[in-house]
C-alpha cells in the first residue's frame, strides 16, 4: 500500500451494497486507533443512507484483521489509554450491530483477537477454506475480554472458552460448524459465495429486514416472556406495514410481490 492510499477503502454500488476493505495489509489490517476512527466514520455514512441494503466488510492482503495493533497499545503503557481504546472498538462494534442493514464479514485470510471479534460482530460471515479465527490475546497475557462478548454469542459458551483460554486457532470448516460463519467457499469462488448471500438480501424488503435485525438483538439480550412480547409487537408493526401487506397479498395472488420503495 502506497502512502496515498486510505487505510479504509469504501465502495457503494448501484443496488445500495457497500463495501468496506481494511487497506493497511502490512499491519495485517489492524485496528489501529485511526482504522477504527475510519470504521466508525463509514458506518455513520451507511447509517445515514436511506437507500443502502448491504454493507460488507473486507480485508486487504493475506489476514482479514489481525486484532488490535499490538505495537501502538505498547507505546502508549497506561490504564486510561487502554481504557478509551477499547471503548472506541467497542462503540464501532456497536455501530455495526445499529446499522439497520445486515453487514457481511469477508473472511478472506486470518481473523484473531479483536478481528475475530468483528467477524462474530457481523450479522453474517462468509469465509475462504483456508481461512483461520482465534482469539489469541492469551499468548501475550491478555485475556480476550471483549472479543469474548461477540463469540459467546456466535458459539457455543465452552466453545468460546477453550477458543479464549488456548489461543488455539479453528479453521473455516470447524467455524462455519461451531456457529462463527455461515458459509465457507474456495478462495477463487468467495465473492461469488458473498454475492450470492447479497442478491437473497436484496430480493427482500428493506424495511422489513430493518425491522428484524433491531427486534432479533434486542429480544436476545432480554428474559423469554419480555422477548415474546418484544417480538409480538415488532411483527404486529411490520404486518400492519404496507410492505407485509403486499407480500401477503401476492402469495394470495400467486404471483411475485412487488416492494415498495
Amino acid at each position: 500500500m502506497s502512502d496515498a492510499e486510505p487505510i479504509l477503502l469504501r465502495h457503494r454500488d448501484q443496488r445500495g451494497v457497500y463495501t468496506f476493505t481494511l487497506n493497511t495489509p502490512k499491519t495485517f489490517n489492524a485496528l489501529s486507533e485511526a482504522m477504527l476512527t475510519a470504521l466508525s466514520a463509514a458506518l455513520d455514512a451507511v447509517a445515514r443512507d436511506e437507500h443502502a441494503r448491504v454493507l460488507i466488510l473486507a480485508g486487504a492482503g493475506k489476514a482479514f484483521c489481525a486484532g488490535h495493533n499490538l505495537k501502538e497499545m505498547k507505546a502508549n503503557p497506561t490504564q486510561a489509554y487502554y481504557q478509551q481504546l477499547f471503548a472506541q472498538c467497542s462503540r464501532m462494534m456497536m455501530q455495526i450491530q445499529r446499522l439497520p442493514v445486515p453487514v457481511i464479514a469477508k473472511v478472506q485470510g486470518l481473523a484473531t483477537a479483536a478481528g475475530c471479534q468483528l467477524v462474530a460482530q457481523c450479522d453474517l460471515a462468509v469465509a475462504a477454506a483456508d481461512a483461520r479465527f482465534g482469539v489469541n490475546g492469551i499468548d501475550v497475557g491478555l485475556f480476550c475480554a471483549t472479543p469474548s462478548v461477540p463469540l459467546v454469542r456466535n458459539v457455543p459458551a465452552k466453545v468460546a472458552m477453550e477458543m479464549l483460554l488456548t489461543g488455539e486457532f479453528i479453521s473455516a470448516h470447524e467455524a462455519q460448524a461451531r456457529g462463527l460463519v455461515n458459509r465457507v467457499a474456495r478462495a477463487e469462488q468467495l465473492d461469488c459465495a458473498v454475492d450470492a448471500l447479497v442478491q437473497a438480501i436484496l430480493a427482500k424488503p428493506r424495511l422489513a429486514i430493518a425491522m428484524g435485525k433491531t427486534v432479533f438483538y434486542q429480544h436476545r439480550e432480554t428474559g423469554i416472556e419480555a422477548a415474546y412480547q418484544l417480538a409480538g409487537q415488532s411483527m404486529a408493526c411490520n404486518m400492519a406495514h404496507e410492505v407485509a401487506q403486499e407480500g401477503v397479498q401476492a402469495f394470495i395472488d400467486k404471483r411475485t410481490p412487488v416492494w415498495p420503495t
